[in-house]
C-alpha cells in the first residue's frame, strides 16, 4: 500500500494519493472550488503566490491557495481604455 501525501489547500490539510494533480485534490477538498477554477472564476497558486496549472502533480507538503477572481478576465470592457 502506498502512503498518502499530505497537502494543504487554503490552510486545510488533505491526504491524497501519490500522483494526484491539483484538480483532483481540489475536487476531494471542495468540489465547488474545483468547479470555480474550471469555470475560470478562480485560480490556484502555490505557496509563493504563483499561479499553477491544475494538471500539475502534487508533492508531499504542497501548499495551495484558491483565489476567487473579482471579475472574469476578458468578459468586461474597460471604461477607461
Amino acid at each position: 500500500m502506498t502512503a498518502a501525501l499530505r497537502v494543504f489547500i487554503n490552510g486545510s490539510p488533505i491526504d491524497v494519493e501519490p500522483g494526484t494533480d491539483v484538480r483532483a485534490a481540489l475536487r476531494a477538498h471542495d468540489p465547488a472550488l474545483e468547479e470555480r477554477v474550471t469555470a475560470g472564476t478562480a485560480f490556484v497558486t502555490d505557496a509563493r503566490g504563483i499561479e499553477i496549472d491544475v494538471a500539475q502533480r502534487l508533492a508531499a507538503g504542497s501548499i495551495l491557495r484558491v483565489v476567487i477572481r473579482s471579475r472574469r478576465g476578458g468578459d468586461t470592457v474597460d471604461a477607461d481604455a
